[in-house]
């Protein structure tokens, strides 16, 4: 009675903006096998949040958020959207029972999903599973002993091994991995996994993929990639693939550490891309792009979503074909949207496909500054929105106040990315300090690298 009081109370309070809001200093408790469904509703804990054995289901046609300042500890949630909408985390979330995917895409955003030792995802299919372009993962913790086709929180990597793996750690993210250190590139999934035990396992290893994550690759080219860094990448081919399961597999794996899927030729893709850049201008958006060199270059597809899931091609420009200075190309997409994603893909005369990194861009932005993901492994993402061309400036420090990195990067008018490796340091927490427009421009956030 008191969480059905309560709940009550929440929800009328916060009727017009279709949010179910736990103030700070209030405590809502769930208890029994409560279901709670909100539609077209943001769950935000700003207090202390007890779920129970209650499932929260998160319907509608339209995408929610769950934000707060509080953890926020969920037994089991269920994704359940139609039109292509989402539930998109704006903080780190735990699940203790399950993720249940029934319609509709949930959106790791840069933040993690942390399955515990419990936890595991049920439903996943084409159209309803993780994505995760902005960074986060999905986390799970788990005691292997010669394993047998083990499939952890059902992840969708197999692991067989006749060894003791002792406490694994498995990490699943869905950014594309550069396999190598100009070019390469990955489908958009990749596995961390980290074993108390490492070595001699003699494991065989089968890496699940939906086709929505082929990131432009050719199926039947799939072939392991293992790092220990996510900079440094090995080729490892594979034993066997099967295109209509969708799976790569790969026999007497001696340790663990990440693992993607690409081409074996990836790693000579023709083009460098070293700008992407988006402004508006009287209501349209100018996009340009710089290439460092290109080698049989066939095109370029401007592609374009609203959600950074599904995209359209809406132009196509001719490429060099064969340079080695810088290039600029420029294209104008004149029906932007309130909110516009923007990609540029690269076409070699093979058929091959190089993108650039994902740009958000909206005529109502001024100035925007934003990173992600937080906490981070090896990689940083940078979006600056500037009203003016300048040099940023950008600068870490660790824990203890000493200057670990610094990099600097033009800037033109409108949105700008900026990657930052940052693989190398050790893990964690760092403070990260951005100055643009000569200095007029500062922004500053605290980081965990993980």
């Amino acid at each position: 009675m008191k969480a059905r009081f309560l709940l009550l109370m929440v929800l009328i309070s916060h009727i017009g903006s279709a949010q179910v809001t736990i103030n700070s200093g209030l405590q809502f408790t769930l208890t029994g096998n409560i279901q709670l469904t909100l539609r077209n509703t943001d769950f935000i804990n700003n207090g202390n949040f007890t779920a129970g054995n209650s499932r929260i289901s998160f319907i509608g046609n339209t995408s929610s958020a769950i934000s707060g300042t509080q953890l926020i500890q969920f037994s089991e949630i269920e994704i359940n959207k139609t039109n292509n909408s989402e539930v998109r985390l704006q903080r780190t979330i735990g699940v203790n029972n399950r993720v249940l995917f029934t319609s509709g895409f949930l959106n790791l955003n840069g933040f993690n999903t942390d399955l515990g030792n419990s936890g595991h995802l049920e439903g996943e299919q084409e159209q309803t599973r993780t994505v995760g372009l902005n960074g986060g993962e999905v986390l799970f913790n788990v005691n292997l002993n010669s394993p047998t086709n083990s499939n952890p929180a059902n992840l969708g990597i197999l692991i067989t091994s006749n060894q003791n793996l002792g406490n694994v750690v498995i990490r699943r993210g869905h950014q594309s991995q550069q396999t190598s250190p100009s070019t390469g590139s990955s489908l958009l999934r990749y596995y961390d996994i980290s074993p108390a035990n490492n070595g001699n396992l003699n494991a065989t290893i089968r890496f699940k993929y939906f086709e929505g994550e082929l990131n432009g690759f050719d199926e039947n080219t799939l072939t392991f990639f293992k790092s220990k860094d996510a900079i440094i990448w090995s080729a490892l081919g594979m034993t066997s693939r099967d295109t209509t399961a969708d799976f790569v597999e790969k026999i007497n794996v001696d340790s663990f550490s990440r693992f993607t899927l690409s081409s074996p030729g990836n790693s000579q893709l023709p083009v460098n891309f070293i700008l992407f850049n988006a402004r508006c201008d009287e209501n349209k958006m100018l996009l340009s792009w710089k290439t460092a060199q290109e080698r049989n270059s066939n095109h370029f597809d401007i592609e374009k979503s609203i959600d950074a899931i599904h995209w359209v091609t809406i132009g196509k420009m001719p490429a060099a074909g064969n340079s080695s200075l810088e290039k600029t190309y420029s294209f104008t997409d004149n029906n932007p949207t309130q909110t516009n994603y923007y990609r540029i893909a690269q076409y070699d005369q093979d058929g091959k496909i190089k993108y650039t990194g994902i740009l958000r861009s909206s005529c109502s932005t001024t100035d925007l500054f934003a990173i992600w993901p937080n906490p981070f492994q090896d990689l940083l993402f940078v979006n600056i929105v500037s009203n003016y061309e300048s040099t940023a400036v950008i600068k870490l420090f660790d824990n203890k106040g000493a200057l670990v990195r610094v990099q600097k990067a033009f800037l033109m008018r409108g949105s700008n990315q900026l990657r930052v490796d940052i693989g190398a340091l050790p893990n964690g927490a760092y403070s990260l300090y951005a100055e643009w427009n000569n200095g007029q421009m500062k922004k500053a956030v605290q980081l965990l690298k993980q």
